[in-house]
């Protein structure tokens, strides 16, 4: 079975697998769908050398829809190309939010890393400066509640069973190849805000970098973030992280301090910032980024779904935003009600707080312009209710009728019957049951194995007495096997065509 599923995955799906790809690559959503109706298991497929999947194109591209429908069709989230980059990566790396959203409501691993670099999906967002980005990669790890930046401030991380102090400090302070950090990346780069809400969730000002083979250092290993801020020129960058005690005597292996570092790469601008310390300590705001509630709202787009077409014409109070689907959350607070998908929308396009009432960075209710920390599911709010899985691929299906079935012809309504199993299901294969009756107009009646079968087929609404008329019949019709090893025979045979038709062996 394994051999005939990579035999079929090698000569029938190559071609199907480039124009997914290609659908995947463009934004084609009507061809990706319908490349995914006609074989799920193109999903799976990846190009030649590069080994990009069609999730991957889709989501260094942006294409949030054909995420949606590829991790829908069953595709593993975390598969790796050719330098081991997830699709999380590529789309942190070009700052796509929408695929970022939809993975990490899939429970993407954020903690996988770059073969070549060690980098991972936050070193990626952090070195383009995609903050918004960084903030849901972040999500599981900040909690929805009203006093976060003071606990931050304070130190008193004891007083929420929500918030795990070292799991983010561990995220935050990751370091790649050479110990560059999520931080050394954006203060290099001049990312303002990236700098900011690192240096707010706890990224350390002390990390240096590390000698290393692999690694290119033009500032030498032991320097910290503030060394890679003075190369990169912003002056911002430089005073945030000085403001939060960066070191302006710290030396690297090379001997340079970061005021060294800024001359010999010609940032005279940064010499006031970097010779002597602020005589009046700066106030730096929080970030607009902190207190944005999407541990609230992916927790519960995570348990009830979120990307859902149906529409409620006849509900008398929709949402308030889009006015078409039905609400299932309510802002704690305020008590107004949205739908799922507007208010992750709420929470992932904004950047600048314009509430009245509520923390810092906390993001406005549309009406009634309240500081929005946390949503919680409204009663009537429901899990999904999942659809059985439908077999797509015909072009291997054989029959799926077994031998208690070919015992009973009485049942019978046609001969092509369908397990009543989802796709990866682990049945039984003796113990089918009959779910939809089909014709096939081109279906070979010689293929069916295990039983004899007439070249007029029966149609699903011809008579009982016409159908027992033919089933009496000794030359046209099917016959009970009289032999026990028959009956094994057409059982081991159904067995493995189901199993090839789902792609259970693949």
């Amino acid at each position: 079975m394994k051999f005939l599923s990579l035999v079929g995955n090698s000569f029938g799906c190559s071609a199907s697998g480039e124009r997914l790809v290609s659908a995947a690559r463009d934004g084609d959503i009507q061809e990706a769908k319908a490349l995914l109706e006609y074989n799920p298991r193109l999903a799976r497929y990846s190009t030649f050398g590069v080994r990009n999947s069609p999730l991957h194109y889709s989501s260094a591209h942006g294409h949030h829809e054909i995420v949606y429908l590829l991790l829908e069709s069953g595709v593993d989230i975390n598969l790796r190309n050719y330098r081991g980059q997830t699709a999380l990566m590529q789309a942190c790396q070009h700052g796509h939010w929408e695929v970022v959203q939809t993975l990490m409501i899939f429970q993407a691993n954020i903690h996988k890393a770059d073969y070549l670099n060690g980098g991972t999906a936050l070193h990626l967002a952090a070195l383009n400066g995609h903050t918004r980005c960084i903030r849901l990669l972040l999500a599981d790890y900040i909690p929805s509640i009203p006093d976060f930046w003071n606990m931050l401030q304070s130190n008193d991380h004891k007083s929420s069973s929500e918030f795990d102090q070292s799991g983010l400090y561990e995220v935050v302070n990751r370091t790649a190849d050479g110990g560059i950090t999520a931080l050394h990346m954006a203060a290099l780069n001049g990312h303002v805000e990236s700098v900011q809400l690192l240096l707010d969730l706890g990224a350390s000002i002390s990390e240096v970098t590390v000698e290393d083979g692999t690694t290119i250092d033009l500032i030498g290993s032991g320097s910290s973030p503030l060394h890679y801020a003075a190369c990169g020129g912003n002056a911002q960058c430089c005073q945030l992280l000085i403001a939060k005690g960066a070191n302006l005597s710290a030396e690297n292996a090379n001997g340079w301090t970061p005021l060294m570092v800024a001359r010999s790469w010609h940032r005279n601008w940064l010499e006031d910032i970097l010779k002597r310390p602020p005589e009046d300590s700066l106030q730096v705001l929080p970030s607009p980024y902190i207190s944005l509630p999407l541990m609230s709202i992916i927790t519960i787009a995570r348990e009830c779904g979120w990307k859902t077409n149906e529409l409620s014409p006849t509900c008398l109070d929709p949402c308030a935003v889009c006015l078409e689907r039905k609400c299932m959350v309510a802002v704690e607070g305020c008590d107004h009600e949205f739908c799922t998908q507007c208010a992750l929308y709420l929470c992932s396009t904004n950047s600048i707080s314009t509430s009245t009432h509520g923390p810092p960075g906390s993001i406005a209710c549309p009406l009634c312009r309240h500081g929005i920390v946390s949503f919680a599911k409204l009663p009537e709010t429901r899990p999904p209710k999942k659809e059985m899985q439908r077999t797509t691929n015909l072009s291997l299906s054989f029959c799926t009728c077994s031998s208690e079935v070919l015992g009973d012809t009485s049942d019978m309504t046609t001969p092509f019957c369908k397990p009543a199993s989802s796709r990866g299901s682990k049945s039984s294969p003796s113990r089918f049951q009959s779910m939809s009756c089909q014709r096939f107009s081109s279906f070979n009646p010689r293929l069916c194995l295990g039983a004899e079968v007439s070249p007029s087929l029966v149609p699903c609404n011809a008579s009982r007495n016409l159908r027992n008329h033919m089933t009496r019949c000794s030359g046209s019709g099917f016959r009970r096997s009289s032999s026990q090893t028959e009956r094994r025979k057409a059982s081991w045979f159904c067995s493995l065509n189901q199993s090839v038709a789902t792609g259970n062996g693949f």
